[in-house]
């Protein structure tokens, strides 16, 4: 059998972390075991699925690494599938016509309710065999006696009154597939074997199960995900930004890292904390995953960021340093190679997000450095700019290499008799403008030697 799994969210609004990790885990459990994973949007809610939606949940996936396999499936271009199962379920005699107006089922509803009864259609329609119009819906003919068990994987078997369950419509007026029958119709179209997805969709499994069986379609196996909860232990939002996957990325998160965290939000594997994705690939299956909900640590998340900062390979922190200086006008197109290289080398190892890293960078970036007015009352004053006029002549005389400039610091460290800071600081402020910056051998051998002196007389100037 070859596993295939599936994610299926509605493009309502931006891809959020708990659709994220439920795509995650159906992505992981597909590579794991040679399946396929299937990308569907769900977008038959005309006034509300956006093609802006649509396209960020693309995006959101891509930057996390997760493929698809074959094309996206649209819900929106297949209503004519959808007819025909519909019309095969009213042929088998698993699904009839209703009538009933608006009115009468708010009357229903209101008067079960006054008499403390759980609302539910009456099944007046049932026996009538009305045949189809304009102002007829198609509900599915839910059996009246018995159980359904169903076996999840984390839940345990789960047993359905059938009794409980309402004969749900399945086709609105005008004949719109309803989202039980899309869902059903398309699961069983792309042989579904495993449904990995979040415990709020459990009521729904019943009412899906029901058709997979009345069309005589395999049963997939189900796993339903308990939420994630912010850092408070509360239900999170889908409207907060911190929610929003590619929030993540505009505050400097690498996606490895995002993937790292949100595999550890319900799974793990002994008390390893860090994984690429090949290790989760290689390592995933759904018996390390929890039952009980997971809970968003931010602290903890940056700490896995910064961890991944210093695992990662060079393209992909490449690609996500370039991404962020162009979001700050800045190039690294006037850099030679070499210096290029290590400026990503350096800021790789030190930073612990890709938006800091492109941040402090700005000195090297930019032909004049942006001043901290407090870091340059706190340094540049009239002694320490008597050190630095002292010690222009003898940068002018070294060699240009990190070996040189860390052997002239440390002897003019040792001949003035001073701390490491009251050298550094001042020439990292004079050619900077700030106080944070890489070492100062690395900040002055990124700089370049003749860059370096000019900064310097013009700091003295200034």
């Amino acid at each position: 059998m070859t596993v295939r799994t599936r994610f299926a969210p509605s493009p309502t609004g931006a891809l959020h972390l708990g659709g994220a990790r439920t795509a995650l885990f159906n992505w992981l459990f597909a590579r794991h075991h040679g399946g396929e994973f299937i990308l569907r949007l769900e977008d038959t809610d005309r006034e509300r699925s956006r093609k802006e939606h649509s396209e960020q949940i693309l995006a959101s996936l891509r930057w996390i690494g997760l493929d698809w396999d074959g094309e996206v499936m649209h819900q929106s271009q297949r209503e004519e599938h959808y007819r025909e199962v519909i019309w095969q379920l009213l042929d088998s005699g698993h699904a009839y016509h209703c009538d009933c107006s608006t009115e009468r089922l708010t009357q229903l509803r209101e008067s079960q309710q006054a008499a403390g009864e759980k609302p539910r259609y009456d099944r007046r329609c049932r026996d009538r065999e009305l045949k189809a119009s304009e102002q007829t819906v198609v509900r599915f003919c839910t059996p009246l006696e018995g159980e359904l068990r169903i076996s999840d994987t984390l839940k345990g078997e789960i047993c359905f009154d059938n009794a409980e369950l309402d004969d749900l419509i399945i086709a609105r007026r005008g004949g719109g597939a309803t989202y039980h029958l899309a869902v059903v119709a398309d699961d069983r179209e792309t042989h579904i074997t495993h449904i990995i997805r979040g415990d709020d969709h459990l009521n729904n499994t019943p009412r899906q199960v029901h058709i997979l069986m009345a069309l005589g379609a395999n049963i997939p196996s189900y796993t339903h995900l308990p939420m994630i909860l912010d850092e408070h232990g509360r239900k999170m939002s889908k409207r907060a930004q911190a929610a929003d996957v590619l929030n993540y990325r505009e505050e400097g998160f690498l996606p490895t890292a995002l993937v790292n965290g949100l595999a550890r939000m319900g799974w793990a594997h002994g008390d390893d904390e860090l994984f690429s994705a090949e290790d989760l690939v290689r390592l995933f299956d759904l018996d390390g995953l929890n039952p009980a909900a997971s809970r968003i640590d931010p602290k903890k998340l940056l700490w896995v960021n910064q961890q991944q900062m210093s695992r990662v390979s060079s393209e992909e922190f490449d690609s996500e340093f370039l991404w962020h200086c162009d979001r700050l006008g800045l190039t690294t197109e006037t850099l030679d190679e070499t210096t290029r290289a290590t400026l990503l080398e350096v800021q790789q190892a030190r930073c612990r997000t890709v938006r800091e890293a492109a941040a402090q960078s700005t000195w090297l970036l930019e032909d004049a450095p942006q001043r901290d007015e407090k870091a340059w009352s706190k340094f540049m004053t009239p002694e320490t700019q008597e050190l630095l006029q002292e010690l222009i002549p003898e940068l002018m005389a070294i060699d240009w290499t990190r070996e040189s400039i860390h052997s002239w610091l440390q002897t003019t460290i040792e001949r003035l008799e001073v701390k490491p800071r009251v050298v550094a600081q001042p020439l990292r402020v004079a050619v900077t403008g700030s106080s944070v910056s890489p070492s100062i051998e690395d900040t002055l051998l990124l700089l370049g030697k003749e860059a370096t002196l000019e900064r310097l007389q013009a700091a003295l100037h200034d």
